[in-house]
């Protein structure tokens, strides 16, 4: 089942539940890949990986909204958009923990030899493709600076 007719059920499962944050959640995704779909330049339809990078996007905008809500102390705002990134989270593949990343990024950093923060573009692209959508672009990163420098 397509992530597009799995969403369109989950739509009408929120709506006979009368569930707004959910429904909410639901249609900015649906509206976010029928924009992607429907961009100039765009394929006819949208990849697994297209669809993962869509979600994860409207996550991180989710939670930056969330973090600035509650450094304005305005909590009431804070809680729906948390409650949406649980709801966009169900349709992402798990995330690795940073464990794993870091175990996944000393393979490929000992299979290529790098060594220096010159090298980080290198192991970059190969563990971000290696990734995936299981791990933040930001933690990788994070655990290939560090085990760089």
């Amino acid at each position: 089942m397509s992530l597009q007719t799995l969403i369109m059920d989950e739509i009408k499962t929120a709506m006979r539940a009368k569930d707004t944050v959910a429904l909410e959640a639901l249609r900015a995704i649906k509206s976010e890949m029928l924009l992607a779909a429907t961009s100039s330049g765009s394929k006819e339809e949208l990849t697994e990986d297209d669809e993962i990078k869509l979600l994860q996007r409207l996550v991180k905008t989710r939670k930056e909204s969330a973090r600035i809500f509650t450094e304005q102390n305005r909590p009431d705002l804070a809680e729906p958009e948390l409650a949406q990134v649980a709801v966009i989270e169900k349709f992402l593949p798990a995330q690795l923990s940073e464990e794993e990343v870091e175990a996944v990024v000393a393979k490929i950093i000992a299979e290529t030899g790098a060594s220096g923060i010159a090298s980080m573009g290198k192991v970059m692209g190969l563990a971000s493709a290696q990734l995936g959508g299981t791990a933040e672009g930001k933690t990788i990163s994070a655990i290939v600076k560090k085990l760089l420098v």
